[in-house]
C-alpha cells in the first residue's frame, strides 16, 4: 500500500511517500539535486513500487525547500538532519530491523557522509558526486575519457581533417585536461572517501559506465564497484533500471 506521510525537521515539514511491505528491511530513497521524491522519468516511484512488491517498505521524501517540503533548500551538504528525521520516521512508521540507504548522484555522496550518523544500517551508492568546478565543461576524467573514444574513430579524424571540429571548444577541453590538479585536504572528494573508508564493508557503489559524475568518481576512487554499460545518469533506460533493481535487491539481501 503506498501513502503519503509528513514529518517534523527543525521547524519545517517534510512530505514522503512510504510503500508498506511486511519486510524487517527497508530502503530509504534519497533524492539527488534538486529532484523530488518521483524521480527522474519517476525511475524512484516505479523502483519503490517493484520493491514493495519484493516485500520490501520504501520510504521516498522531499528534503527541506525541494517539492512538497517546506523551508529553504540548502543543498545537499546541508541534508543530515533531513536524512536522519527521514530514518528516524521511516522506523517508527514500520517497525523494520534494518535500514538501508540508497541515492544516486549528490545523494549518495550525502548519504555517505551523513548516513551513519542517521542510524542507517547498509549504504547503496549510485555514481557518487566528487566534482568541484567553476566552469560549465564536464570534469576532466570525462573529457578525457571521451577524447581517448574519439582517437580509435576513424570519422573523427576526417572531421578533423575537413576543419568540422569546434576548434574552441576543443582548445578549452584540452586546457581542461592539461590543468595541473591542486589537491585540497578537505575537498569532497576526500572527505568522501574517508566516509566510504569507514564503511567499506557495508557499502555498495554502482556507477552508470559512460556517465560523467560516475567518470569522475572513478578517476579518484579505486575500491571495488559494479558498472552497469550505459550513459544513462538516472539508469534510465528500461535495461538499466532492471540491472538497478537487481544490484539493489541483491545488496538487500546482504548481510
Amino acid at each position: 500500500m503506498r501513502s503519503v506521510i509528513r514529518f517534523s525537521c527543525s521547524d519545517d515539514t517534510l512530505y514522503g511517500t512510504l510503500d508498506s511491505a511486511p519486510g524487517t528491511t527497508g530502503l530509504l530513497i534519497v533524492s539527488g539535486g534538486s529532484e523530488i521524491r518521483i524521480g527522474a522519468h519517476r525511475g524512484m516511484a516505479l523502483l519503490a513500487q517493484r520493491l514493495a512488491a519484493r516485500g520490501i517498505p520504501v520510504l521516498r521524501f522531499d528534503r527541506r525547500g525541494v517539492g512538497d517540503s517546506t523551508g529553504i533548500n540548502g543543498g545537499f551538504l546541508t541534508s543530515g538532519p533531513d536524512i536522519a528525521c527521514a530514518a528516524a520516521t521511516f522506523r517508527a512508521e514500520t517497525g523494520i530491523d534494518r535500514l538501508v540507504g540508497f541515492g544516486n548522484c549528490d545523494a549518495a555522496t550525502a548519504l555517505a557522509l551523513f548516513g551513519a550518523a542517521a542510524g542507517i544500517d547498509r549504504l547503496i551508492l549510485a555514481n557518487p558526486w566528487v566534482i568541484e568546478q567553476p566552469d560549465e565543461l564536464p570534469p576532466a576524467a570525462a573529457i578525457r575519457a571521451r577524447y581517448a573514444e574519439k582517437l580509435k574513430d576513424p570519422r573523427e579524424w576526417r572531421r578533423l581533417v575537413r576543419g568540422s571540429v569546434n576548434f574552441s571548444k576543443l582548445a578549452k577541453g584540452l586546457a581542461k585536461v592539461v590543468q595541473t590538479k591542486v589537491e585540497v585536504a578537505d575537498s569532497l572528494a576526500n572527505r568522501l572517501h574517508a566516509a566510504l573508508a569507514a564503511r567499506e564493508r557495508d557499502t555498495t557503489i554502482l556507477l552508470a559506465a559512460r556517465d560523467n559524475t560516475a567518470i569522475a568518481f572513478r578517476e579518484t576512487w579505486d575500491g571495488p564497484v559494479a558498472l552497469c554499460d550505459t550513459d544513462s545518469h538516472s539508469f534510465a533506460h528500461p535495461a538499466d533500471a532492471a540491472w538497478l533493481e537487481a544490484q539493489i535487491v541483491a545488496a538487500l539481501l546482504r548481510g
